[in-house]
């Protein structure tokens, strides 16, 4: 046995098969269900072709199909590809062109899209369909040799889609990937130092349910599946994110920790648990990463959740989990975190370290345990992924400052950093203000050109389902309150609802061009005399 997953997902399975690894709705699997599911359909995937290395495309809403098409993937040392099921043809294509996979599994409800892109992808050899060609090619699975020996050199890709563009193939070794995105077994504890001793404390650990509420095309979700399997526990789904549906399954299935992706779950959580009757008293941990959790979300959750832990982590496809934040931080001061590995940097000029209480804005860096790069994009793997004194470092993009006493201090994305006037404005903390303000149910703040000052502030929002939309004056003032000046929004779009990726990240493409078309009312601009 190795650090490879499906190595470890197959000892784990010996040695609890009666204990329940995953439940949807009505559906259930024991360890040993969904490892012999999985191996059946791993057989079948080899029956029609697929060999180690080929791209294995997972085009599924969440449920069993998705986990058994993952681990069939990994026991054959095919590449898992997860697929955003929110792609239209001409987005799936992209995807599969860029991918290339030798087989896909898909819902049945994506039949037509399937076929006006499946011919982007010249390996394609192989597709199943769920969730009746699913069952029958696990019917007619041939029995055969043993399954190939693994290693923890092979590779695991996540397409991650960021804010920005489109999205990138992000290539781990399975053994990194463990550790990096894993927590080796035990986040925030010791990490396994062989793969028998990861399997003995997944075997010895009972009583972990856990809710990841992000699809499982998310890279996120994926990580708290595995990381679920490696404590011996069960992962609950829900086939799509619902608030309702989602405190349903906390209740049936008595889940102790869920993990969310910032405001765009944290808000409509808080909001049905304070107009619903739910048994939440499993539920112990809401732990949120991939997307800001602003401090008025996070306040209004904690109410609702009373005496309940609200973590907000900081990671990345690019780096896997990284930190968790230090009591008090929100957005509207300042995100801070400290980050207790050595291996977390934050790189200034020259890719030198920054000095602690100097002011100087670096980029958050991780050394070490990181990934191979972006599946075909060796111009993006060599601009993110860089060697600092011989040591491989990914570089995130999180723009950040390091404190006196070693605090890192977050700004935002320095690809949407907008720079107005040479003043450089973070959009997370400006939308982190707007979704306090009154009458705001979501916000996302871009850089929109202006002739002046280069770029300015805009500001596209959305009011909560049937509430009246907020007034620009009001938001304006409501920002200049609490902000300098110049990281006022200097126009103001309003739409019935902001657009999100489906993990709950901001789409400051969209956003942009909701700007820059005028969508809703006439833009506020202040007054002339309004400091810039």
């Amino acid at each position: 046995m190795e650090f490879n997953l499906a190595d470890l997902f197959e000892g784990v399975a010996a040695r609890v098969p009666d204990r329940t690894a995953l439940a949807c709705g009505d559906d259930r699997r024991t360890y040993a269900e969904l490892d012999a599911r999985a191996t059946r359909l791993a057989r079948h995937l080899a029956a029609a072709g697929v060999r180690p290395g080929d791209r294995v495309a997972q085009y599924l809403y969440n449920g069993p199909h998705y986990v058994e098409a993952l681990l069939a993937a990994l026991k054959i040392r095919a590449v898992p590809v997860n697929v955003n099921y929110r792609y239209v043809s001409g987005e799936l294509r992209s995807l599969l062109a860029d991918a290339d996979p030798a087989a896909l599994v898909h819902d049945a409800v994506f039949d037509a899209r399937v076929a006006g892109a499946a011919s982007a992808a010249p390996s394609l050899r192989c597709t199943v369909r769920v969730p009746d060609g699913y069952e029958e090619a696990l019917a007619a699975a041939p029995d055969g040799p043993p399954l190939p020996a693994r290693s923890g050199d092979d590779l695991y890709i996540i397409y991650t889609g960021g804010t920005t563009g489109m999205p990138k193939g992000v290539m781990w070794r399975q053994e990194d990937l463990f550790f990096a995105g894993h927590g080796g077994g035990d986040p925030g504890g010791e990490p396994a130092a062989s793969p028998g001793q990861a399997v003995d404390r997944a075997a010895a650990t009972e009583g972990v349910v856990m809710l990841p509420a992000a699809p499982l095309m998310h890279g996120a979700a994926q990580l708290a599946a595995f990381i679920t399997f490696w404590a011996g526990g069960t992962l609950v789904l829900v086939p799509s994110f619902d608030a309702a549906e989602v405190l349903r399954a906390v209740e049936r299935e008595r889940v102790l920790t869920m993990n969310i992706v910032g405001d765009a779950m944290a808000a409509p959580l808080a909001e049905e648990i304070e107009r619903g009757a739910y048994d939440l008293s499993s539920l112990l941990v809401v732990s949120s990463t991939g997307a800001i959790l602003s401090g008025s979300v996070r306040e209004r959750l904690e109410r609702a959740l009373p005496g309940r832990t609200v973590m907000d982590n900081y990671g990345s496809t690019e780096t896997g989990l990284v930190a968790w934040g230090v009591a008090g931080s929100v957005p509207e001061t300042g995100l801070r975190y400290r980050f207790e590995d050595d291996r977390i940097t934050v790189l200034g000029a020259g890719l030198r370290p920054v000095a602690p209480g100097s002011g100087e804005v670096g980029t958050v860096a991780r050394a070490g345990r990181v990934p191979l790069g972006y599946f075909n994009d060796p111009d993006k793997t060599a601009a993110v992924f860089v060697e600092v004194d011989g040591v491989r470092h990914t570089l995130t993009g999180d723009m950040a400052t390091v404190e006196a006493d070693g605090t890192v201090v977050l700004h935002g994305r320095g690809s949407v950093c907008v720079n107005t006037g040479g003043e450089k404005v973070y959009p997370e903390e400006v939308e982190a203000v707007l979704k306090g303000a009154p009458g705001v149910g979501d916000a996302v703040v871009v850089g929109v050109p202006d002739p002046r000052y280069g770029e300015r502030v805009a500001a596209v929002v959305a009011a909560p389902d049937g509430a009246p939309p907020p007034a620009p004056e009001h938001l304006d003032a409501h920002v200049r309150a609490r902000l300098a000046g110049y990281k006022a929004p200097r126009l103001y779009r309003i739409v019935p609802r902001v657009q999100r990726s489906p993990s709950g990240k901001a789409d400051y493409r969209w956003a942009r061009a909701a700007a820059a078309e005028g969508r809703g009312p006439a833009p506020f601009q202040p007054r002339k005399d309004a400091p810039p």
